[in-house]
């Protein structure tokens, strides 16, 4: 009896993603004697299983011998589910490698990474998840990764690292056979530069009235705090909430490599870094699983996409209650763990939720100049898609007043962004040297956070995420303070977490303020801005 051993001759290595992290693929190619086939182990799904007829058409367009013979690829770790097209490129080098026409004319090629997918003319395609992948690739030790031409700007930000970019595969076969021409080194790009070069189409200079909204606003930004914008039609909401971002902090590095990570991942990076704040608003059609993230390969989902920046939900009680109140555990928590039969993903999901709503399905219940025509029953079926709990999460409810005519043709110079964002700084400055000194096991705000790496510890830097020791050390209420707090949560009948975050507001009123101390008239104010709960909620 005879037993043919298998033996592997060339391994070469690509990237896998599991949640925003890369790890490494062994790509393991035997090509041994035996009736031609093709065999692909390794939990591949069916992109990976489909390379088969892209690696073997691009080898033969290329130019190349594809071989035949028995061909068996393994791709290590096995217990790991692989997806996507990204390993093309390294399974049709390891097959290259280890077919007998190019024995000895290779060099290096279990030096060098390769990522990127194939088309049937031997074109090297882009794919998703390339930020990521380098920069885990940097943390296991990696030191020379060839990538799709198309990824080279994402690719150029990261540091520590050689990067290839290449079009053709023909012009990869070069490079290995010692062509240093073959492939350019991808060229270094600077954050600082293309950061000078941010423009917003919107700013609060243009919005006219509004004058508590606005404030509002400031006092989101400079807290982390989300904001419910309650009014009638065309009072101005939507254009209030695309002016969020513009008061907001700049991304810091961190910031940027962590939310492009999540981009990059999705598919939906435009111009290779994320260096605004995301402003991300699905439509009310959205379903749970396009809101948090999952499917069949567990993809980040909107509150992900909007991690560092705005979640804008327009006409909040058009969504579906059971779509509204998934957001309830990551309003909490800064991140979503996706858990599907395949995988269990942990996403990071730390926004500022801006919402909008009118007040009744009319929109003129309440209105001083206009009659509402919905009943009581009517009025109530639209709100109740509000729970208490997915409002106590909104620290800021705030009534939009009707626009005049008078405000609209007023030649008055409203206040740009720019001057509202240098305090917006100034406030969240005051906050970073507070809580630099506490650290928590969570994912980071929209503040100045180093990125997350296997859910390390953060430092937190804004009002809204401070934790309740942090809160009672620095949110410490003198007589007068205490009183206004106590006489609101009698008469608003608030709970205990309404309580918190009213603190948390007055803390970030204080700062704004430059006040070492919360005043009475900090609390006042924090506490205006939950008035509207009876008011609105069933």
């Amino acid at each position: 009896m005879f037993v043919t051993i298998y033996i592997v001759i060339q391994k070469v290595k690509s990237f896998g993603l599991d949640g925003i992290d890369g790890y490494i693929v062994d790509v393991e190619v035997d090509v041994g004697r035996g009736l031609p086939s093709y065999t692909l182990v390794g939990l591949p799904d069916a992109s990976v299983k489909e390379s088969k007829e892209r690696v073997q058409s691009a080898i033969k367009n290329s130019g190349y011998q594809f071989p035949i013979s028995k061909v068996v690829i393994n791709l290590a770790p096995a217990e790991m589910r692989k997806e996507g097209a990204i390993y093309d490129v390294a399974i049709a080098v390891g097959i290259l490698a280890a077919n007998e026409d190019f024995e000895d004319e290779l060099h290096n090629v279990e030096s060098n990474t390769y990522i990127g997918e194939l088309g049937l003319d031997g074109k090297v395609r882009r794919v998703n998840g390339v930020l990521p992948i380098l920069l885990s690739a940097i943390q296991l030790g990696i030191k020379k990764v060839i990538i799709p031409y198309d990824n080279a700007k994402e690719a150029s930000f990261v540091e520590g690292i050689e990067v290839f970019a290449a079009q053709t595969l023909t012009q990869i076969v070069d490079f290995l056979r010692g062509d240093e021409e073959a492939i350019k080194k991808v060229a270094p790009n600077s954050f600082e530069r293309i950061k000078s070069e941010i423009t917003y189409s919107e700013d609060l200079k243009f919005v006219k009235g509004q004058h508590i909204a606005k404030r509002a606003l400031e006092i989101a930004a400079a807290g982390g705090h989300n904001i419910l914008l309650i009014g009638p039609p065309g009072s101005g909401k939507t254009m209030l909430a695309k002016c969020l971002p513009t008061i907001m902090p700049d991304l810091t590095v961190a910031e940027s490599f962590e939310t492009t990570k999540i981009h990059s991942i999705s598919g939906v990076l435009e111009d290779g870094l994320v260096i605004k704040r995301p402003f991300r608003s699905p439509h009310h059609t959205a379903s749970r699983v396009a809101l948090v993230g999952g499917g069949t390969k567990s993809m980040p989902g909107e509150i992900s996409l909007a991690h560092n920046g705005v979640l804008f939900l327009d006409e909040i009680p058009e969504y579906p209650r059971s779509t509204l109140e998934v957001l309830r555990q990551p309003l909490e928590d800064n991140r979503i763990t996706v858990s599907r039969v395949h995988a269990t993903v942990d996403y990071p999901a730390s926004f500022t939720m801006i919402a909008s709503m009118n007040p009744c399905p009319c929109g003129h219940y309440g209105s001083r100049t206009q009659k509402c025509s919905c009943s009581s029953t009517v009025r109530h079926n639209y709100l109740r898609k509000l729970s208490g709990p997915l409002m106590d999460r909104i620290d800021l409810h705030i009534e939009a007043d009707s626009i005049t005519y008078g405000d609209l043709s007023s030649t008055t110079t409203h206040e740009p962004s720019s001057d509202v964002k240098a305090r917006v700084e100034a406030a969240r400055a005051i906050q970073r040297e507070r809580l630099a000194v506490t650290k928590r096991d969570t994912l980071s705000c929209h503040c100045e956070a180093q990125p997350r790496q296997s859910h390390g510890k953060n430092v937190i830097h804004c009002n809204a995420k401070m934790t309740q020791p942090q809160v009672k050390k620095f949110c410490a209420l003198d007589t007068a303070g205490e009183k206004v707090l106590r006489d609101a949560f009698e008469k608003l009948q608030l709970s205990a977490r309404a309580y918190s975050r009213i603190l948390k507001v007055a803390r970030t009123i204080a700062d704004l303020d430059n006040s070492t101390d919360i005043q009475a008239e900090h609390v006042t104010e924090a506490v205006g801005y939950r008035s509207l709960d009876r008011k609105y909620t069933v």
